[in-house]
């Protein structure tokens, strides 16, 4: 028997990356899984999981709205009769734009998506599970959101934000059954981080990617969606309020490799 048998799970940012590999492995695991994404993709991510013998629907829209949030907490709870684990995955980079060129615009559309995003689902999945006593959600975060050297000004503090999310949410679910956690994945190769790879291989020294942490090598999807499934797991039964990086040791020192001006 899987280790999510009969389970119902919520992922946002299924279209891709961790969110699509987290989606598939939770199939796996015997979830009934409800894939949401902006991107049209995330019907590619529900074949998938039909493939691998799981079963999925794909809802589209946007994160950070709390109209669509509701929504798709309703339609899992209508579709499969509950709701088990909600993972807040969806999130955005908004790219290197120097700290002198931000705007308050910029911000806020990460901080919308990012953190409000998180703080929706949070609020919206533990109305459905407090009742019943028991739930896990889990929340990406970032090593950017623990301290410097690993994201953007807005990106890390909207970061740092869902780090905090996951600790006081859980101190305000005091005695529920409702487990909050986050993962903080280290450089893992998404379409987010995309350019990135595809610019070292461009210069021919993709090797050099994930140099600064201990294991020197970047990640993988399936290396964060197998921490989620320990989260959402009885596995983690014991684990509340906490921020679990997944970085291969790179936030045991943050190394950086300082932006020339």
């Amino acid at each position: 028997m899987g280790r999510l048998q009969g389970r119902t799970a919520v992922i946002t940012g299924a279209a891709s990356g961790i969110g699509r590999a987290a989606s598939v492995l939770f199939a796996r695991e015997g979830a009934q899984v409800v894939c949401v994404d902006r991107a049209e993709a995330v019907t590619e991510t529900v074949d998938m999981v039909g493939q691998a013998g799981g079963k999925a629907i794909a809802l589209t829209g946007d994160a950070g709205d709390e109209a669509f949030v509701t929504s798709y907490i309703d339609r899992a709870v209508a579709e499969f009769g509950g709701l088990d684990v909600v993972w807040a995955n969806a999130g955005i980079s908004g790219g290197w734009t120097p700290l002198e060129e931000q705007t308050a615009d910029y911000w806020a559309e990460i901080l919308r998506i990012n953190l409000i995003g998180a703080f929706l689902a949070v609020k919206h999945a533990s109305a459905v599970m407090i009742p019943q006593g028991r739930g896990s959600i889990i929340c990406t975060a970032s090593v950017a959101g623990l301290r410097s050297g690993a994201g953007g000004p807005a990106y890390s503090a909207s970061k740092a934000g869902v780090v905090s999310l996951a600790q006081t949410s859980a101190n305000e679910f005091y005695g529920t059954g409702v487990r909050v956690n986050a993962i903080a994945p280290g450089l893992i190769e998404t379409g987010m981080t995309r350019p990135i790879f595809e610019g070292a291989r461009a210069r021919g020294n993709e090797d050099k990617i994930g140099q600064l942490n201990p294991l020197t090598r970047y990640g993988v999807a399936d290396e964060i969606a197998h921490a989620g499934l320990f989260l959402a797991s009885d596995d983690s039964s014991y684990v509340n309020g906490q921020t679990i990086a997944v970085d291969g040791g790179l936030s045991s020192s943050h190394p950086v490799v300082r932006r020339k001006r």
